[in-house]
């Protein structure tokens, strides 16, 4: 998936190993949507799974993989 146009996610070199993660976090963007995959919602990801990342913005995440999820890396 192309990250590059989601606003809620950043990729920093040095950070993470460059890899896309959600704004402000570590926590990889692939991840996300790979719970929201297996069945979690996006309260359970950001209350059980990465309590460091607010659910409005793991709605926005999971928001922009749905509209994006053909787009190349």
């Amino acid at each position: 998936m192309n990250w590059a146009a989601c606003p809620d996610v950043e990729s920093i070199p040095g950070k993470a190993s460059g890899a896309w993660v959600v704004k402000d976090t570590r926590v990889p963007a692939d991840a996300v949507v790979d719970n929201a995959r297996d069945g979690y919602s996006a309260e359970d990801i950001a209350t059980k799974i990465f309590p460091s990342v607010p659910v409005d913005r793991i709605r926005r995440v999971l928001s922009f993989a749905r509209l994006h999820e053909n787009s190349p890396a």
